[in-house]
């Protein structure tokens, strides 16, 4: 089913995973997030991504939800449902935290699953024929090639910085040496992006896309595309016709 799956035009796939996150994210009712977020798990059963990149995306929105719980049950207006003092959760704002955590893992698990084994050059050729802007397929390219150079680059400095007896704290000398480190990181950054850009130039870059491989459209991306319309479209009627609503 995996290998399935990851034979699918990329095209297919990245239009189905904007199409579905995009009927998640307007979902207002809980009923239409829950079935997303079945989709999504579906989904992810089938592809049957790394459980490390699994894990790792999964960490990193539902730590960004863990923030959102902390504020909004608090600052939401409503009906009150346990006070703390001047502080109370209002049932509105668990209501609303519940759809946004909902819609995030949902979105996360549907993207995580359709873009499974797709590499960094396949999804900008895929967003490139989709009608996407070449500006966004190149920016969607470099940030995949060049973001590990840079996180080495981050490692490097702070590698110097220790070999020198730094160690980070909460004062003014602290704040001021992690400034010049990303400061350093920037320059570095700027002549990195420039030699690269001089390299493409001399190898006859002339700002087109020009993919070596191509597309193949066959039956089973139409009944894979057709499958996920159908999920799409039950996704919007449970919205309509779903209750209650935030």
């Amino acid at each position: 089913m995996a290998a399935q799956l990851r034979s699918i035009d990329p095209r297919a796939r990245l239009a189905a995973a904007a199409l579905l996150s995009v009927c998640v994210a307007v979902a207002q009712s809980f009923p239409a997030c829950l079935l997303g977020l079945a989709v999504g798990i579906l989904l992810l059963a089938a592809a049957r991504p790394e459980p490390g990149q699994l894990w790792r995306r999964g960490a990193a929105v539902n730590i960004f939800l863990l923030f959102l719980w902390c504020v909004t049950p608090w600052t939401t207006p409503g009906r009150a449902v346990w006070s703390a003092g001047p502080l109370s959760v209002t049932g509105e704002g668990l209501w609303l935290s519940l759809l946004v955590s909902l819609k995030a893992n949902a979105i996360c698990a549907i993207f995580t699953a359709l873009t499974t084994g797709m590499d960094i050059a396949t999804l900008g050729h895929a967003m490139r024929r989709l009608g996407c802007p070449q500006g966004l397929a190149w920016l969607v390219l470099f940030m995949g090639r060049y973001i590990h150079v840079i996180r080495n680059e981050w490692r490097s400095l702070m590698t110097a910085a220790r070999l020198r007896c730094f160690v980070p704290k909460s004062n003014a000398h602290t704040w001021r040496t992690l400034a010049t480190l990303l400061g350093l990181l920037l320059v570095r950054s700027h002549d990195r992006a420039r030699r690269v850009h001089e390299a493409m130039l001399l190898r006859g870059f002339t700002g087109s896309f020009r993919p070596l491989d191509t597309f193949a459209w066959r039956g089973r991306d139409t009944a894979f595309t057709v499958a996920l319309l159908f999920c799409a479209a039950l996704l919007l009627w449970t919205e309509l016709y779903g209750a209650p609503h935030a």
